[in-house]
């Protein structure tokens, strides 16, 4: 990476990689479109900014021809009209994990997917450190790969859950072992097209090796046809639908590897602390991983059965006069939401809407069964969701000016041995800063209910 770097973006990701590049003693630019950024304040608390020119507002045009290398936040498209700019200008556009693998050392383990990254991600995480001195856990899972790449070493194993959008900057990334847990329709608003999602969830495999691993999820036609097909490495097969001849499966609630006809029992699902058939999913795809690492199949069971359910995926938060509350502000797409729907064990009273990244709700009505008894709807989506719902024969739908309300609504309606369920199928942006805040603000309501 030759050339002054021009960071595009203020927040966590952003400041990782001006940090990183001040470690690297490189000089950058960091450019924010927000033209009321508080600059003096991100001096105050990054002193590593102190050589660094910061820009706010309209993009200026004398950038254009200093800029080397363009480092753009996963929440900034590549479709900005200033990025295309600089693209044809001759800046070589990338993102925080080019810039992260670029700076790094170690061992790489990257997983994607629409759905269960972060679980993924985390309980392979938790597999690795059993077995290895130095592990970190980054990327779309909260904490920054900029943030960690310059405390890297040869002997240094990340593991890092990568999102689609940063997937669309990684140019010479190359795991050793990667996964695709599973590709269904989301974020069409910045891909347009299915065509194009898929593609760049498939990229996470484009410059490793034949001797490098993808695991895949074999009941995704998509992904089936690219493993098959496509894919460029070894892939190592799991399935919660198909005995496979060689891979690892799901059957009869416990958790198999099979090869040449024969299988090995690994784990009875009951040992886990996660719930849902997705989540024995996601054990699937961390064992499959672990295993490719070299972990031997006890210290993998030993995390496993330690593992509990990350923040805001499915997560258990209290119980009131017999009615538990469950945060799951992590399922922002229709299918993520019909995983939770169909994980609960009770009946439920389930909060949803939010930003609108042009979905479709039909499928995740349809999952609600006898099992849905109220739908409680929230932001830019609750009147579309709710005309789909009544579409498909839902009617107990109430539209909602807050999540506040919207729980307060499915409080009062449920009863003793009932759930309420946060999983809004959609993203946080319209109401909430993230789906942390989100879940935190929904955790925060059903703990006064006390």
């Amino acid at each position: 990476m030759d050339g002054k770097f021009l960071v595009v973006g203020s927040g966590v990701s952003g400041i990782a990689a001006c940090e990183l590049l001040a470690k690297k003693e490189k000089a950058f630019i960091l450019y924010d479109e927000n033209a009321s950024l508080d600059t003096d304040a991100l001096f105050e608390k990054h002193p590593f900014l102190e050589k660094a020119e910061i820009v706010c507002g309209a993009f200026p045009e004398k950038l254009y021809d200093t800029v080397g290398v363009v480092v753009l936040s996963p929440g900034v498209s590549v479709e900005k009209d200033y990025v295309r700019r600089l693209k044809e200008a001759g800046a070589h556009i990338s993102g925080e994990v080019e810039l992260a693998y670029t700076f790094g050392k170690g061992t790489v383990c990257a997983i994607t997917g629409t759905n269960g990254k972060t679980t993924t991600t985390a309980l392979t995480g938790e597999i690795l450190k059993r077995h290895y001195a130095d592990v970190k856990v980054v990327g779309n899972i909260g904490i920054p790969y900029t943030s960690v790449a310059a405390d890297t070493t040869d002997e240094t194993v990340v593991v890092a859950e990568i999102s689609s959008f940063q997937l669309e900057t990684a140019d010479t990334f190359a795991p050793k072992a990667s996964a695709i847990l599973n590709i269904t329709p989301d974020h069409l608003d910045r891909h347009h097209t299915m065509e194009n999602y898929i593609a760049v969830k498939e990229s996470i495999t484009k410059n490793q090796s034949k001797e490098d691993v993808c695991v895949l999820n074999y009941d995704d036609e998509a992904l089936r046809a690219f493993g098959e097909a496509s894919c460029g490495c070894r892939v190592i097969w799991f399935s919660s639908k198909t005995a496979l001849a060689g891979g690892y499966i799901y059957e009869d609630g416990a958790l198999y590897r099979t090869a040449d006809g024969g299988r090995t029992h690994l784990l009875d699902v009951k040992e886990l602390n996660i719930l849902g058939i997705h989540n024995y999913e996601n054990a699937l795809a961390a064992w499959a991983l672990g295993s490719a690492l070299g972990v031997p199949d006890e210290i993998i069971a030993e995390a496993m059965r330690g593992f509990r359910a990350v923040a805001h995926r499915i997560e258990f938060i209290c119980e009131t006069n017999g009615i538990a509350f469950y945060d799951d502000s992590k399922g922002t797409n229709p299918d993520a939401a019909i995983k939770a729907v169909q994980a609960m064990e009770r009946p439920t009273h389930l909060i949803g809407g939010g930003y609108d990244k042009h979905a479709d709700f039909t499928e995740w009505i349809d999952s609600f069964g006898d099992k849905v008894k109220t739908l409680a709807l929230i932001g830019e989506t609750k009147e579309a969701i709710a005309q789909t719902a009544k579409e498909r024969g839902f009617t107990y739908v109430f539209c909602c000016k807050t999540l506040e309300e919207a729980m307060d609504v499915c409080f009062a309606r449920a009863n003793d041995g009932d759930a309420v369920l946060l999983s809004p199928a959609c993203a946080s942006w319209d109401m909430f800063k993230n789906y942390e805040v989100r879940g935190d603000a929904f955790a925060a309501h059903a703990r006064s209910y006390h």
